[in-house]
């Protein structure tokens, strides 16, 4: 797996460097080459933040996490990305290395069992073209943490966001 290391507004020390890359080869045996994973290291608040984002045949697995230690971090990142892939172990069998899940029962992890989500609510409503502080504005006003428009601009299906350091983003489709 490639990994790209990145520090925001700070140098990234050699040891951590390793411990990375040592720490993400555990999961060499579910991911197919050129799978990649984008390790960002920052400090906010006194506290250190670690993201690991895998990026592999078109799944994205995330963790970003505040701990005392960026090893810390780390630790509960990887111990994130291997629950979500356990969870979702029927739906990633076609996605992932083949015989991925065919080792697991050496790292325990045939033990677990799979939690089933279920849709419990399906809601509709008409998307109203509007600009995206518009729909900020709606987001707010309804007190969701998300909400979908259509771009009055463009006329894409977007979705405006609240990010959890209080700002405000905005997904829209790659053309």
């Amino acid at each position: 797996m490639k990994t790209t290391i990145i520090g925001k507004q700070m140098n990234v020390s050699e040891d951590l460097k390793e411990l990375v890359t040592k720490k993400l080869s555990k999961f060499d045996k579910f991911f197919r080459e050129g799978s990649e994973a984008f390790v960002t290291f920052n400090r906010r608040h006194g506290e250190e933040c670690l993201e690991v984002t895998i990026s592999a045949n078109g799944t994205l697995f995330r963790s970003e996490k505040k701990s005392e230690t960026f090893r810390n971090a780390l630790d509960e990142c990887i111990e994130s990305i291997e629950r979500q892939i356990r969870k979702n172990k029927t739906r990633l069998e076609k996605r992932l290395r083949d015989g991925a899940f065919d080792s697991a029962d050496q790292d325990g992890m045939a033990d677990i069992e799979e939690e089933r989500e279920l849709i419990i609510r399906t809601k509709a409503f008409h998307l109203k073209p509007m600009t995206p502080e518009e729909a900020i504005l709606q987001m707010n006003l309804i007190d969701h943490e998300f909400f979908m428009f259509v771009d009055s601009s463009t006329g894409d299906t977007c979705v405006v966001y609240r990010r959890s350091d209080g700002n405000y983003g905005l997904i829209v489709p790659e053309k």
